[in-house]
């Protein structure tokens, strides 16, 4: 006669076997040097009273990165993200974006100026894993659309004196540079402008790594072709997963592959699942910003006040929200058609991204969690959160140094003569 299971002792003796592996996991994921290659934190430092150092709550005021959620979600630093929104493409609109852009690029030294035992400016690939080893929080900095530039592509220089080594050419539309993935009105330059283009050599001759997020598939396709150092979608998704703009198909995803790219995983739940149009939630939301106006003006307790307001909203007019498993659903399909030396993460946090059971980077190390339950090892995962990155920005270096090599050997030949 067979005797009868008992689950409780079943449970009772997997239990320490799935406590040893959590923690091997947690050990794992401390052991690397992790980043993120979209945090748009710097939107939170504008806000008045907010402090890094202080820990936060996503559901009081919307934040998802802090130096104490960073430090328990196991998260080293990243590219913090110099955003301007597209504006008007005049003279005007130029030149108040890149005084706005210059003043985010300000507040990020502001930022490290302030609290320098616990974040340090990253400028080149090896100060990474120096800043780590101080137990620092590594701070390198990026634009995400380049309208602040206008057309002046000196500024590109300036930007990067000011730490910057990515950049993205477009937003959410089109601008002077570059067609966007989103831009409603259709296609304007069937990839970047003239301009655009000058932008992706200035980026190569100083050794900046391009950023093809945002980008319509045209600009994809045209960067690939013209730059000369691999580049990054610093947080997109599979479009084999979600038939969204935003993401990427296979077939450029290989392409980017073979041409020494990487893809970073994106977090926002819109391009993670399909989500059907809402207008009245749409519209309430809109109402709610008209009353608060924008979110980096308000006092915390504002902010608070417009959290409850904004919750009964989500709540009246729900939305599919994509889980951790959703997220993990895009990693792993990209990692069966790139494999882990072109996959890394760029959760898009600040800037809309977070799952549900991933809502701010205290959960970060989940990531790694599933990722060695899956089979992949701890080289591996210390590719996908910064050996990738760290390997474009390398080889964007080396490429600026050649030319500026070649350039004075050139000087030097013109002055003898």
């Amino acid at each position: 006669m067979k005797r009868p299971i008992s689950y409780l002792a079943l449970a009772l003796a997997v239990l320490p076997l799935a406590l040893s592996a959590a923690a091997d996991a947690r050990a794992i994921h401390e052991r690397l040097i992790t980043f993120d290659t979209h945090l748009d934190t710097p939107s939170s430092l504008r806000r008045p009273g907010w402090n890094i150092m202080d820990r936060h709550n996503v559901k009081d005021d919307f934040t998802q990165v802090d130096q104490p959620r960073m430090v328990e979600g196991g998260l080293d630093g990243g590219f913090w993200v110099i955003y301007t929104p597209q504006g008007p493409r005049t003279p005007a609109g130029h030149a108040a974006a890149r005084d706005t852009a210059l003043q985010i690029a300000v507040n990020i030294h502001k930022m490290l100026a302030a609290n320098p035992a616990h974040f340090a400016l990253a400028t080149t690939a090896d100060d990474a894993a120096t800043i780590a080893a101080s137990g620092k929080r590594i701070v390198y900095l990026s634009i995400e659309n380049a309208y602040p530039i206008g057309h002046d592509l000196t500024l590109v220089k300036t930007f990067y004196d000011l730490g910057v080594r990515m950049v993205s050419p477009v937003h959410f539309a089109n601008n002077d540079l570059a067609d966007s993935a989103t831009d409603t009105t259709g296609k304007q330059w069937n990839g970047l402008s003239p301009l655009g283009r000058d932008l992706i050599a200035e980026c190569n001759r100083l050794g900046i790594i391009l950023d093809a997020s945002h980008a319509s598939d045209d600009v994809f396709d045209q960067m690939l072709t013209l730059s000369k150092t691999p580049i990054i979608l610093s947080h997109s998704g599979a479009k084999a997963i979600c038939e969204h703009p935003r993401n990427i198909d296979d077939e450029r995803m290989k392409r980017l592959a073979a041409a020494g790219g990487v893809i970073q995983m994106n977090s926002l739940s819109a391009y993670l699942i399909p989500t059907p149009p809402n207008p009245e939630r749409n519209k309430a939301m809109q109402g709610l910003m008209a009353k608060y106006g924008g979110r980096r003006n308000l006092s915390a307790e504002q902010t608070k006040e417009m959290s409850i307001e904004r919750r009964a909203i989500e709540e009246k007019y729900p939305v599919p929200m994509a889980t951790f498993d959703d997220f993990m659903k895009h990693v792993f399909h990209t990692l069966k058609v790139v494999g882990p030396d072109h996959v890394g993460f760029g959760a898009d946090w600040d800037g809309g991204g977070g799952v549900t059971g991933m809502e701010d980077v205290a959960s970060y190390h989940k990531i790694t969690a599933s990722l060695l339950a899956a089979g992949y090892n701890e080289a591996d995962c210390a590719k996908m959160w910064s050996g990738n990155t760290l390997r474009l920005l390398r080889a964007a270096e080396a490429y600026a140094a050649k030319v500026k090599a070649e350039a004075d050997a050139a000087a030097a030949t013109a002055a003898k003569d």
